[in-house]
């Protein structure tokens, strides 16, 4: 996240941060509650350190990621929706660091076969983003480096 707000002041247009320090407050926020509670229990380290650690195979490992990102996705989808300011994206109608953050997360629970019905304002935001050229062309399987 430091990165992006590196980013964002080096390379203000567009901006990925709002100009009031209410909705700066709110994205960063939001991209904390990813980046802090959900991102960390279902990162690739993590599912390996699970089964090398623990043998776990790999229907226990995906039993672990689907836990876990229906718990974050749960407080996050209370979150934003009950904040009453995502519209389009998760602040307003202009893309954000949260959405940034929120991509990554939709698109590995969509990998892992999560269900994803009881998050609808999550699913709207992140299908919007889908539908940007930045977001489709930075996804893992348009890398170089996909397998």
């Amino acid at each position: 996240m430091a990165i992006i707000e590196y980013l964002d002041e080096v390379y203000p247009d567009p901006p990925l941060m709002p100009a009031d320090v209410h909705g700066r407050h709110y994205v960063r926020a939001v991209s904390q509650i990813i980046g802090c509670d959900i991102h960390p229990l279902n990162n690739v380290r993590v599912l390996k350190h699970i089964q090398m650690q623990f043998g776990a195979d790999e229907t226990a490992t995906k039993t672990w990621y689907r836990h876990w990102i229906a718990e974050g996705l749960e407080g996050l989808e209370t979150y934003v929706a009950g904040a009453e300011v995502a519209r389009r994206f998760c602040y307003g109608d202009t893309v954000t660091m949260a959405d940034i953050c929120l991509v990554p997360q939709i698109f590995n629970a969509q990998r892992f076969d999560c269900p994803l019905q009881d998050y609808p304002t999550l699913i709207g935001i992140f299908e919007r983003c889908m539908a940007l050229d930045a977001f489709r062309a930075t996804q893992p399987n348009t890398q170089a480096d996909a397998f």
